[in-house]
Order: C-alpha cells, then structure tokens, then sequence
C-alpha cells in the first residue's frame, strides 16, 4: 500500500503548496457530498506489503473498491486486524483537530501519525461512502473467516494473539458534542490515546497486524456546529479526567439507546471503587415453589430491572478470581427476606491454555435456609467473554441442578429467559462478546436431518421396487396368428 496523505496527519512529509491544495479538497468534499468516512489502513512497523495505489482526488469509493482495498492487504499482509470503528467520523475532524493550519503542537492524533509515519505499508482514503464504512466489519469478517471480538485495552492485554491464525479486534471508539459531553477535540484526543494503548499492546506480543481506523458515519453535521474557538484549541477545559468523562459518555450513550428501544431496560450493575466489575440481564426471573402438590410461581423481573428500578445488591463483592452476586428482595412467596445469588469463579485451564470463568451455583437464601443449585458443568464461558443463553432453568433441559439429593434447592425451580451474565473482564458499562449456550444440533436441525433420512430411505426403497419389476417374455406378433388363453378350466 502506497502512502498517501491528509492535511491532518502528514504536514511534516506534505510541501506546503500540497497541504493547501489538500485543505481545499476537503472543502470541496464537504461541499459536494456531507456523506462520505475517511478510510485509514496501515500495518504494523516492520511489516512491508505490495503497495495500493490511492483514488484520485475528488473520487468516492464506494463498498466494492473498498472491498478490493482490504482484500488486497488481507491477502498478503498480517490477518490478524484491529479495527478502531468510531462513531462518527468525516475529513474535517483531521483539517481541524489535526493541526494542518501552522498549529501542529495542538494536533490531537499524535500515536496516530506515529503509526503511520513508522509503518511502511499505509494507505488513506479521503472519501468513503459512508454505507460502505458501515459495512466493513462484515467485509473483514467474511475475509478473515472468523467473529469479530469486541475488545478494550485491558482485556486486549489479557488476551494471546497467534500470527498463524487469523484475529478480528474490534475497539469501538465514541464521538459525540455537546454542552454536557466532552468537546469533540477532547474525545477525539481521548480516542487517540486508546489507540496508542492498542499498538503498544500489540507491539509488545510482538504480533505483526494490520489496522483500520474508520467511523460509521459522517460528522460533518457535528464538525460544522463547531465553533471556529474549539477548532483552534481555545474551548473551555473541564477539570475531571479525559478517562472519567470517557466512561460516562459511554454509559449515557447506552442509556440513551435503551430508551429508543421500547421494552428494553439496562442491565444490573455491580460497581466496586467506581468501576463496574459484574453485570446481569435477563428478559425474566422467574422462582417457584412446592407447596402441597402445586407449584407457587413468583416473577422478580419488575424489581431487578425496569426504568427507575435499583435492586439492592448489598452482601455482593468480587475479585480477579471470584464473584458474587447478591439481589435482595422481601416479601417472596411468603419469605420476608429472599436473596438470589450468582457465584462465579475464573481460573486458568492447561489443557485450554487460557483462563475460562464458570457460574458455579445459583444460591436461594430465605429465612436462614440456603437452596444451591450447581451451574459449573454446564455455564461456563472464557473468562474475557460474557455467558448468554436463551433458557436457563432447573426443570425444562437444565443446566441448573440441586447439589445433593437432600438440598433444599429440590423444592424449588428457577427459571431465567434471555439470561446473560459477566463476573470478570468488563469494561465499563457493556457486555463483552458473549459466549452463546447454544449447540451445533439444535432441535430444529434434527427435525430436518430426521426429515431428510426418512425421505431418502422412502426414495431408495422405490428405486429399488422400480429395479424389481420384470417385463413379459411374450407379446402379441400383429402379422401372426394371437395368442389364445384358455378360459375354461
């Protein structure tokens, strides 16, 4: 891939007369069409791959060259990618974050332009149809043959990558103004940061890789409302750290789209030292009882989540190595007190070489009295992964059992819908890749495999009738005399 530069990031390589020209090119984008991603792709130092030649100026790729873009670079260059997707991006934030105009001390993409400066294998593309950016996480996926991972700088470093085998990390990174947000400059100088983060992590497993920073649409809206104040460094600065107000940004954001979503609440949250450390989300929880030969049912969705609702998480704690999750309520099934309790434990598997975390029981504690249902057999995900399944009950295919045949946990069922759980390895206020409790066979496949079969076996055996039949070994000669077949006896 041939180097090809933008007034924000290569003013120190670009003559002066072509950093002007490339100024008013953007211009001229913006002018043209306000839909439309910049595109940049880069491998890691050390790593030289064929050239790419870069599109023309004032030309739009669209989703088949961009195909052909990665393609090219997949097939020859690192296949291990790490993909930094933003929000929102457009040209403008480069021309005027990026120190393109004389103020290069005040550029906020300084690993950025350490990358590309340092790889010999780069290529930028100015102008990208935004619904192709939007799709490239499918194109490198179908390229890769393999998931995408969705990642953070922590849980990158806990993570083992083999150059022979192919790695799609994907780091998605906010953008967002407004006057109780960070300024566009601060997320994206904070968005800078996260990716020096990456490389260096990947630098130091010493796993050669190819990078994309992309967005997955323009900003140009945004960039425009901005004020020519912020666009020269002058903004107002904010006292608390770029760290702190990235993580509230994150979690207002996801609050933001539970509420568009109708039906949907946000998950139990479990925060030790203002970081969360254990999340829970279930469409329904459901406890049941045995009472004189009839089950008595109690739903406890409407008091662990909902808009406005705050269970009481108090007893709950967790570590590197253990979790607990406690939520307590009153007044169930005719137990004043009544506390439903998740125990999760990760520990590092030889046989595996890597650290996996297990549910390993499901606890009733009311009035003094503890029912424990063992979860460790079959609830279990890697520990940088979060569990989810569609049905996790104690009755109907369960993965929850009672510990010993005299536990009091025979007495009761549990059912949990849409469940998904993390003790260990979040980042702020999201799940993590899920590890899904579903299996290869699932119930519909049988059907159609057994469907299959018995089709086959009703078409081999008709073959094989058809194959018996004979045919006369005597016919009627029209020019002779006809064959006579007595009637009498």
């Amino acid at each position: 891939m041939a180097s090809s530069g933008t007034a924000s990031l290569f003013l120190q390589r670009i003559p002066g007369s072509m950093t002007v020209f490339l100024a008013v090119f953007s211009v001229l984008i913006t002018v043209q069409c306000d839909e439309q991603v910049p595109v940049i792709i880069w491998t890691s130092e050390g790593v030289s791959i064929p050239q790419q030649a870069p599109p023309t100026a004032g030309h739009i790729v669209g989703h088949q060259q961009l195909a052909s873009y990665l393609e090219k670079a997949l097939n020859v260059g690192p296949r291990n990618v790490v993909l930094f997707l933003q929000d929102k991006m457009s040209i403008e934030d480069f021309t005027m974050y990026g120190g393109a105009f004389g103020n290069k001390q005040d550029g906020v993409f300084p690993n950025l332009e350490g990358a590309l400066q340092a790889s010999s294998s780069s290529l930028v593309l100015p102008a990208v149809s935004w619904p192709a950016s939007n799709a490239v996480i499918g194109q490198l996926q179908d390229q890769l043959e393999t998931s995408p991972l969705y990642m953070d700088p922590e849980t990158l470093s806990q993570l083992r990558l083999n150059a022979s085998s192919p790695a799609l990390l994907v780091f998605r990174l906010p953008y967002g103004t407004g006057s109780d947000l960070l300024s566009a400059k601060e997320i994206l100088s904070g968005n800078d940061e996260v990716m020096g983060q990456v490389m260096t992590i990947m630098k130091s497993q010493s796993v050669p890789f190819t990078a994309v920073y992309t967005g997955l649409q323009p900003s140009r809206k945004e960039a425009a409302s901005m004020s020519l104040e912020a666009g020269l460094g002058g903004g107002r600065s904010l006292l608390q750290s770029k760290g702190r107000y990235r993580d509230q940004w994150r979690d207002r954001e996801r609050q933001q789209r539970v509420k568009e979503q109708p039906g949907v609440y946000p998950p139990v949250e479990f925060k030790e030292d203002d970081k969360t450390c254990m999340m829970l989300w279930a469409k329904g929880l459901t406890v049941s009882i045995l009472r004189n030969n009839r089950w008595e049912e109690h739903d406890l969705t409407p008091a662990t989540f909902g808009e406005g609702v705050s269970p009481k998480l108090h007893g709950s704690d967790c570590d590197q190595s253990k979790s607990r999750l406690v939520l307590n309520y009153e007044n169930v099934l005719g137990h004043r007190s009544f506390k439903l309790i998740f125990v999760m434990s990760q520990r590092h598997y030889t046989v595996s070489a890597r650290r996996w975390f297990t549910l390993d029981a499901v606890e009733l504690e009311y009035d003094g009295t503890k029912a424990t249902f063992n979860g460790s057999r079959n609830i279990y995900a890697p520990a940088e992964y979060s569990y989810r399944c569609k049905s996790v009950s104690s009755f109907r295919w369960p993965l929850l059992v009672p510990r010993s045949a005299k536990d009091p946990a025979n007495q009761w069922r549990v059912s949990f819908d849409d469940f998904q759980i993390q003790g260990f390895s979040l980042s702020g206020s999201e799940f993590s890749y899920a590890s899904d409790c579903a299996g290869f066979f699932s119930a519909g496949i049988w059907m159609g495999l057994l469907t299959s079969l018995l089709m086959v076996l009703v078409l081999t055996y008709g073959l094989h009738m058809i194959m018996q039949l004979l045919t006369m070994d005597r016919f009627d000669d029209p020019k002779g005399p006809g064959i006579s077949v007595p009637q009498t006896e």
